[in-house]
């Protein structure tokens, strides 16, 4: 399946088992005084606190990594979760990133 099709039901899911979700969450950073608006797109916020970024890739890859850590800094947010649904198991595709620093 597409990333877009895992993104809607693990969106259900989730509020079916009373979670908060916001799919493609906008986010907004500055660069030399300019600010860019809707820059980067969050696949799922939840409960607040949690990004969750799908992909559906053979392969595991450090950018998918890299790229959510951007995402919480802007955001503020500590905890995310990278979920690879092309892996042989899903298991192999869960990535939790935890976020050191803010960007202020």
């Amino acid at each position: 399946m597409l990333e877009s099709a895992y993104e809607v039901l693990l969106a259900d899911e989730l509020r079916n088992r009373g979670h908060s979700v916001v799919r493609q969450v906008a986010l907004t950073t500055q660069y030399r005084g300019r600010t860019l608006d809707k820059a980067f797109r969050v696949d799922l916020l939840v409960d607040d606190v949690v990004i969750v970024e799908i992909k559906c890739s053979e392969r595991r890859s450090p950018l998918y990594r890299r790229q959510l850590l951007t995402y919480m800094r802007l955001a503020h947010i500590h905890v995310g979760l990278v979920l690879n649904f092309g892996l042989e198991t899903m298991k192999a595709g869960i990535d939790r990133v935890v976020n050191d620093r803010h960007i202020e």
